[in-house]
């Protein structure tokens, strides 16, 4: 595996551009982005492409890989999007051999347009890294803790409206009904509470869940998110298996 170095980090919506300033090959790049990170970077919207573009724009080198290949609709992260920034005269596949992609920031290229390259070209490249992970394996709420503090940082803990959307969008490609998220209870103390140590403010909790009324038993009651349908919280006992919600920051 290559020895990379990471230049900068810029925390975006659900996830994070990470730019690379080594010069290697978009096959390369693509490697070391599965690796290090979740992959090349995709760009589906005019936002996504004015982050990169920010994200880069100090760096001396003046174009860079992003995960899109033969401008095909699919992405390097498998995601699909009709969104195209390309130059005015590109993709224009000089030799019949620029099958990859790289965003352009020199002067007269409308600053982040998008240039077709021969993938064997050296350029630096832009990662993409998950802030949310869906992890499909059916565990206890606790087991599902230990996963992710060993594989990621910790199990989600959802404090905002934003990061509940980021929670929804995630669960909806889960196998059970419900996802774990890093909610639990205390039964000593008769209340809720997020496993990064935080008190609940902003809640979304199903009717009849989550009122503190909890059946306190030897099994104590965790969090999960309703994978479908209005995907608000419930209340289930912890021993229950579900696939669940790890973060990475």
């Amino acid at each position: 595996m290559m020895k990379m170095s990471c230049l900068l980090e810029k925390n975006i919506t659900s996830g994070s551009y990470i730019l690379i300033k080594d010069n290697v090959s978009w096959r390369e790049a693509q490697s070391y982005c599965r690796v290090k990170y979740t992959d090349l970077v995709s760009v589906r919207n005019q936002t996504e492409n004015v982050w990169i573009r920010s994200s880069v724009k100090d760096f001396e080198r003046k174009k860079f890989w992003i995960g899109l290949f033969n401008d095909s609709l699919q992405w390097s992260d498998q995601s699909y999007s009709l969104f195209r920034y390309w130059a005015s005269t590109q993709p224009d596949d000089t030799g019949g051999s620029q099958n990859c992609t790289a965003v352009s920031m020199t002067e007269g290229d409308a600053g982040g347009s998008w240039f077709d390259e021969n993938c064997d070209s050296k350029l630096p490249f832009v990662c993409r890294e998950d802030q949310l992970v869906l992890v499909n394996l059916t565990l206890t709420w606790r087991d599902a803790l230990r996963y992710c503090r060993k594989h990621h940082v910790d199990l989600v803990s959802v404090h905002s409206e934003e990061v509940q959307s980021w929670v929804m969008e995630v669960a909806q490609k889960a196998s059970t009904d419900q996802v774990w998220l890093g909610l639990s209870h205390t039964c000593t103390l008769s209340f809720w509470f997020w496993v990064s140590a935080d008190f609940i403010c902003y809640q979304n909790w199903a009717p009849r869940n989550g009122t503190g009324g909890e059946e306190c038993c030897s099994l104590e009651r965790s969090g999960a998110v309703e994978s479908s349908g209005g995907q608000q919280w419930v209340s289930l006992p912890e021993n229950q298996t579900l696939n669940f919600i790890c973060s990475n920051y």
